[in-house]
């Protein structure tokens, strides 16, 4: 077994929360994909921060480069669906928006009015690594609702029992 697959198969153990990261602006247009890659960096500073990893051939990689902003939705345990339309594993009927109502909070970057939170940020940084950009984002705007999480590990999708 190469040190990939082992890397690969020991990830897969892990637990993180679903999300939807969207984007929207002039330079490039609507865009929008699951990640499970998503962590905090720092609450403190002139605005709190977060990471996202996005994979370099998701159009909206591109896209948040070019709009320089983005919006981390965290999905519901009910919200399946919606992470599926956006990681591409369902149809869209050709827009990925149109499963799901949307709000534009500071940054025009769409916003999940269903959401259990949505960070709206603009991009401090990026770094490509491997195949993965690495996106580092200023919090400008939340809201944020009760409920319980969508979580992605083992491979699929799983809920807090």
């Amino acid at each position: 077994m190469t040190l990939r697959t082992q890397f690969l198969d020991a990830m897969s153990g892990l637990v993180s929360s679903v999300n939807i990261v969207t984007t929207d602006g002039p330079a490039a247009g609507r865009a929008g994909a699951t990640v499970s890659a998503m962590t905090s960096v720092s609450a403190d500073g002139d605005a709190p921060t977060l990471l996202v990893c996005l994979h370099h051939e998701a159009s909206a990689a591109p896209a948040i480069l070019e709009n320089r902003c983005f919006c981390v939705n965290v999905l519901a345990a009910d919200q399946a669906e919606i992470a599926n339309v956006f990681a591409g594993r369902a149809p869209s009927g050709g827009d990925k928006f149109s499963v799901a109502a949307f709000n534009i909070l500071t940054t025009g970057a769409p916003a999940l009015s269903s959401a259990l939170a949505s960070f709206d940020c603009t991009l401090l940084s990026d770094e490509r690594i491997g195949t993965h950009h690495v996106m580092i984002g200023a919090v400008r705007q939340i809201s944020k609702a009760e409920g319980t999480p969508l979580l992605y590990g083992n491979r699929g999708y799983q809920t807090l029992a």
